[in-house]
């Protein structure tokens, strides 16, 4: 579990963000109670106007309703009303528009907003209800808004809740109150006591468990029985029998009867598990919020409004006004408001909500910077490049969200014992009625019903269908924050089975770009004058080897020379004329076709350069080449590192790259890489994945470049390197957001940590119902005298709930 239990979670007032007390920075005080703020922004916008964001006013009767504890809330068209009484929340829902005057129409959900099931994502509809198959609210498909506050669902069960426990505290009086000392059955009489329990009963059947029956009788409309059935099954079974004892004790036989005559009633049986029933779906509901908690963290990154410069004045405007293209200033402590790039300014910039590296990472005029980053102690200017939904930050959490919505493949486990568990729990409870009725002691026919209603409750299927839901939910949100993002469950679950991991080398190994990093000339020729031919003859390429030589130059002070007569050589380099003279840079195919000689000094340079990882490019004037040039695309720093921890995890690391086998070799030596393919094409890396899983490996590809896409999608597992291009992380299965080597190290610990989880839960949950359902019908009745009571049964089955929640919930304080 985390440090801090689910009762130490409050909620931030103004933007509705669970926070923890123990932990957070951002508190103030307003009318003698603390308030606790996720980021400054909330605490500044809370001081500015504490009313405006702990004040609602009902809008049927006019009264000022506290939202940090409102008991009564509704929405309707996407807003949140809140309310003094169920009476004036009743009124409401009948009829909004009889109530909002008017007012301007709220902003509805967005037109064409699909709903889904949290433990079903199959179950898709284009309106909010229940879940057809587990009865389960439906909840919108949509990345949920930072400002989202408390689900109306948890609202109304934590009321429901209250009320249920209210009544159920004096029913439990009556009924078990001689075993603690207070015979309140003698004191009031028999009679009078059973018709003080069911008054007191039937609001919470009634009333409270309305939503439970509906979901009851749905499961048997859809005919499919969960554990909504057996809940309604149990309760309604012991409901009904005791208000039929209660009204007409007369028409029971004596197979019915107590020994003093009376008819027993179970209407503390029913209160019990309908509150222990609520008890539970409350602890789910908030677990369920603490999941999307990291997305809502990750949503609060963004500042609400972005400084814009505008003909030399500056004014702060909403960040959903910004537009690409704007200049936006970004001062001192600020967060980045969009993706864009620094125009004027140095800065450094906490980038750990992308990486999960906590240093900074100095950015200077050409640098792209990310929406949500954290500027240090610089300022600087930014032009604003992808806004909205188009900024990084945006498709992490879209990606996250979807995430959470898929299935691990081992839920097909749980979802077949599913399938035929509660029509086997049903039988069972049959069985032990049918048996207890004929062997039982007297009253067997008493006895019969308690190990009916016994079974139907403790076998509520409810910790089978959380097992694997709860743990992705978790796990999905723990790695959003840690810079992994994870497309689907199945990609998570399969990472922790892979044995092979295929890497790309530019953009994945190495940094993606190249750099000149040295010359070799011969006699008569300068520096200077070689790479003034080189880079006036790369001057208008954009190829990143082109690239490294003009800027190489360029930072050693010099210029290009003016080159006339371009030709292109594709796959070969670059021609051209210098006054007249034939110039050319490429490689050793180009001196074959121009008939260039080398001599063997330079011949041995290149030789050690391409040794030693470098590409080695040949410069030709007239007819001899008059040096080579060093271009080399710089291993990143952590590549070491990573893969020696994949190594000792028992992966074998292979790297497939188009580049030259001497520089990929040279790159796998320093590395330890096992296996090379180089010079491959994009086709060859995808047959390099389907004859790797022939091979019967479990293969997970990492690349960054548009031809990784195929291999991704065709491996195992994909994985994309952030930094990358988009149909690598639209190919992937689990993004990088960082892109750096670390980061498969923490989503492979992710995936361990994650597979382990849901086995423990699924555990729990098998080995609960395995053992619950046998005591319930009576097994050891006949050696021990133990018959398990139906409250105790709804006990146990709430408390396996708990103990499949809490157990995912621990994944989110898991160190990557």
């Amino acid at each position: 579990m985390s440090a801090s239990s689910p009762a130490t979670i409050t909620r931030d007032p103004v933007c509705g963000m669970s926070v923890d007390p123990a932990t957070v920075k951002h508190h103030a005080s307003h009318g003698g109670h603390e308030f606790h703020f996720c980021n400054p922004g909330c605490k500044d916008k809370f001081a500015a106007d504490p009313e405006a964001y702990l004040i609602a006013k009902d809008p049927v009767c006019g009264m000022d309703v506290d939202r940090s504890n409102a008991k009564f809330m509704s929405k309707h068209a996407g807003e949140k009303f809140y309310f003094c009484s169920a009476r004036c929340q009743e009124k409401f829902e009948a009829d909004p528009a009889a109530y909002l005057g008017d007012r301007p129409a709220p902003e509805p959900m967005p037109e064409g907003t699909l709903y889904t099931c949290p433990m079903h994502p199959e179950i898709v509809e284009d309106h909010p209800g229940d879940c057809p198959l587990c009865g389960m609210a439906l909840e919108p498909m949509g990345v949920p808004a930072a400002d989202s506050g408390p689900n109306p669902e948890l609202v109304d069960f934590s009321f429901r809740l209250k009320v249920s426990a209210a009544l159920t505290v004096p029913i439990l009086l009556i009924a078990m109150g001689p075993m603690v000392g207070l015979p309140v059955r003698d004191w009031i009489g028999e009679a009078t006591a059973k018709w003080a329990e069911l008054i007191l009963a039937t609001p919470i059947v009634v009333w409270a468990a309305a939503p439970f029956f509906k979901r009851f009788w749905s499961s048997l409309k859809n005919r499919s029985p969960n554990m909504w059935t057996l809940i309604g099954m149990g309760v309604g079974a012991a409901y009904a029998f005791s208000v039929v004892a209660t009204i007409f004790p007369n028409i029971f036989p004596m197979s019915f009867r107590h020994m003093g005559g009376s008819v027993p009633v179970y209407f503390e049986a029913a209160a019990v598990i309908i509150t222990l029933v609520f008890a539970g779906q409350v602890l789910e509901l908030k677990a369920r919020e603490q999941t999307g908690s990291a997305l809502r963290a990750l949503l609060d990154l963004a500042p609400k409004t972005a400084r814009v410069v505008h003909d030399g004045h500056e004014h702060d405007v909403p960040l959903e006004n910004v537009k690409s293209g704007d200049i936006l200033r970004v001062r001192p402590g600020d967060a980045v408001p969009v993706d864009g790039e620094v125009i004027e300014g140095a800065s450094g910039i906490d980038e750990s909500m992308l990486t999960g590296e906590p240093l900074p990472v100095e950015k200077a005029v050409g640098d792209p910077v990310t929406g949500g980053t954290l500027n240090g102690n610089g300022t600087f200017l930014m032009r604003a490049d992808a806004v909205g939904a188009a900024t990084k930050l945006s498709r992490i959490v879209e990606m996250v969200a979807k995430a959470q919505r898929t299935r691990a493949p081992i839920q097909a486990l749980a979802d077949k014992v599913a399938q035929y568990f509660v029509p086997t729990v049903v039988v069972v409870a049959i069985v032990a009625f049918i048996i207890w009725s004929i062997f039982g002691p007297e009253p067997a026919m008493v006895y019969a019903l308690i190990a009916a209603v016994s079974v139907l409750i403790i076998a509520c299927p409810c910790a089978l269908g959380l097992a694997t839901p709860m743990s992705v939910m978790v796990a999905t949100g723990r790695g959003a924050q840690a810079g992994v993002l994870v497309r689907e469950a199945r990609a998570l679950e399969t990472l922790a089975r892979v044995d092979t991991l295929i890497v790309d080398k530019t953009g994945t190994l190495t940094m993606g770009k190249p750099k000149l990093v040295g010359v070799d000339r011969v006699d008569g020729v300068s520096e200077a004058e070689l790479l003034a031919l080189a880079s006036g003859l790369e001057q208008g390429s954009a190829h990143p080897l082109a690239e490294a030589i003009v800027a190489g130059a360029n930072e050693k002070g010099v210029s290009g020379r003016r080159i006339e007569n371009f030709t292109s050589h594709t796959g070969m380099g670059i021609s051209g004329t210098d006054d007249g003279e034939p110039v050319a840079l490429g490689n050793l195919r180009l001196l074959d076709t121009m008939g260039a000689t080398l001599s063997d000094a330079l011949r041995t340079a290149a030789q050690a350069r391409i040794d030693a990882g470098q590409t080695a490019m040949y410069l030709v004037r007239g007819k001899a080449v008059i040096g080579v040039i060093g271009v080399a695309d710089p291993i990143k720093s952590e590549a070491k590192a990573a893969l020696d921890a994949l190594h000792a995890d028992g992966i074998r690391i292979v790297m497939a790259t188009g580049d030259a086998e001497g520089t990929a070799n040279a790159v796998a030596r320093q590395l330890g890489i096992d296996q090379v393919f180089a010079q491959v094409m994009p086709e060859d890396k995808l047959e390099l994945v389907k004859r790797l899983k022939a091979q019967g490996k479990t293969v997970a590809m990492a690349g960054d470049g548009i031809n990784d896409g195929p291999a991704l999608a065709a491996a195992d597992v994909g994985i994309a390197m952030g930094t990358g291009a988009d149909v690598a992380m639209e190919s992937a299965g689990i993004t990088l957001v960082g892109g750096e080597l670390n980061g498969i190290v923490r989503a492979r610990k992710l995936a361990h940590a994650t597979l382990k989880n849901i086995k423990q839960n699924l555990f729990f949950a098998f080995a609960y119902n395995t053992a619950g359902v046998p005591i319930a019908a009576g097994v050891l009745f006949p050696v021990f005298g133990v018959l398990l009571s139906p409250m105790l049964a709804a006990a146990a089955m709430s408390l396996s709930s708990v103990s499949v929640i809490g157990n995912a919930l621990r994944l989110r304080g898991i160190k990557l």
